[in-house]
């Protein structure tokens, strides 16, 4: 089954840019992608202005040349509080990945991301809507 959705990622890697969006495709899902928290802040925006917003956000924590996943969440949710995102990390021992609710996140997922464990986030999330 096609997973029906709209994804906005957000990572500074290009390894991990260009095979989610070959993951995503594969899975169904209409996605977009941002480099830092600043730009997906705008195209967040720009999208649900125009009334074509997102399913669901996925935000690398760690961003060293822009804003990473804690401070992208908190001004997301400040404009649109109903946000759903989900934290990515490597780090699977950082205490915004242990505790993402707290942080303002819906979920996580790890990295390296695996087709089954992202397919299956991705529909659990987006059926909460």
């Amino acid at each position: 089954m096609a997973g029906k959705g709209k994804i906005l990622l957000v990572d500074d890697e290009d390894i991990i840019l260009d095979v989610s969006r070959e993951v995503l495709r594969f899975l169904g899902y209409d996605a977009v992608f941002a480099k830092e928290g600043a730009s997906a802040i705008e195209i967040y925006r720009q999208e649900k202005e125009v009334g074509r917003p997102f399913d669901l956000v996925i935000i690398d924590l760690t961003i060293p040349e822009g804003m990473g996943g804690r401070e992208t969440i908190e001004k997301l949710r400040s404009y649109d509080p109903s946000v759903k995102a989900v934290v990515s990390s490597g780090y699977a021992n950082d205490p915004v990945m242990q505790d993402f609710a707290s942080y303002g996140f819906s979920g996580r997922l790890a990295k390296p991301y695996r087709i089954n464990e992202m397919k299956t986030l991705l529909e659990d999330m987006i059926r909460k809507n």
